[in-house]
């Protein structure tokens, strides 16, 4: 048996997956939550939006494969393309970079019913094969949970760090706990907490409305030493726009801390395999 500092005892090499030759991306930033259903892809959204506004470039790579959103609030139609070099992500107005499942379809409403290592395979290639050109700050829309997918996301992309999506209610709170410890397991720094849905404002006072109780994202935020970094409301008008495709006219002030702290963030440095 070999000693136990010898080669037995080498670090395993790296699992993280070389990018397109071609692609040339900055910090790369995972959005997720806990379970759906809380605005994770709003928020993806709304924050690639600010970041562009900055003068980042900026791309979203949908890992929600079976529930993609993002082409949507977008107002993406047209499929992405490729050659044999990869494959060139959609452009929204902006010129937000985009890929998603739904980019590669022949109709959008077909399901993508696949087993989790396809639908793994394709988060990878969305990595490997796509052509992200100049992209400083490439954020991953996950799906919800801890299973395959957020797992291949964590062990095959440079992730530098991820946002935690939550809504004010105890039980979803108690659920997002679960992405923070995947997070922190897998070595995966967390720039901070941003709730969605906290409050609605009365369209006649301007008063705070909890519609859903008290929040409990504070208490979350102490309890794993993480900050809260935004409170975003509920408002029609921006379910309106997203659902019009006009992502790209919503203001969002209230994301503005996210955006900051998203901006800031170094690549972090990693053994070469």
């Amino acid at each position: 048996m070999e000693k136990e500092n010898g080669p037995a005892r080498r670090r395993p090499a790296s699992l993280i997956a070389k990018p397109n030759p071609h692609s040339r991306v900055g910090r790369v930033v995972g959005v997720v939550s806990g379970k759906g259903g809380v605005g994770k892809s709003l928020v993806t959204a709304l924050l690639a939006v600010l970041l562009r506004r900055r003068g980042l470039g900026t791309g979203v790579l949908d890992a929600d494969i079976t529930g993609p959103s993002i082409p949507k609030m977008f107002g993406l139609h047209e499929k992405a393309v490729g050659n044999s070099e990869g494959i060139f992500p959609a452009k929204t107005a902006a010129g937000i970079q985009i890929i998603s499942s739904n980019l590669l379809l022949a109709d959008e409403s077909t399901p993508v019913v696949w087993r989790g290592p396809l639908v793994s395979g394709m988060v990878r290639q969305f990595w490997t094969d796509v052509i992200w050109k100049d992209v400083d700050c490439l954020l991953v829309d996950m799906p919800p949970g801890t299973g395959d997918v957020p797992l291949t996301v964590f062990q095959s992309l440079p992730i530098d760090g991820i946002v935690v999506v939550t809504s004010p209610q105890g039980l979803v709170s108690m659920i997002v706990s679960k992405a923070v410890n995947m997070a922190k397991m897998m070595g995966v720094p967390i720039v901070g907490i941003v709730e969605n849905m906290s409050y609605a404002v009365c369209p006649h006072c301007g008063e705070k409305i909890r519609v859903f109780g008290d929040s409990h994202a504070e208490e979350t935020a102490r309890r794993y030493g993480l900050r809260l970094l935004d409170r975003v409301p509920l408002d029609p008008g921006v379910a309106e726009k997203c659902d019009a495709g006009r992502v790209e006219e919503i203001e969002a002030p209230w994301l503005k801390q996210t955006a900051e702290a998203v901006a800031r963030l170094k690549k972090r440095e990693r053994r070469q395999p």
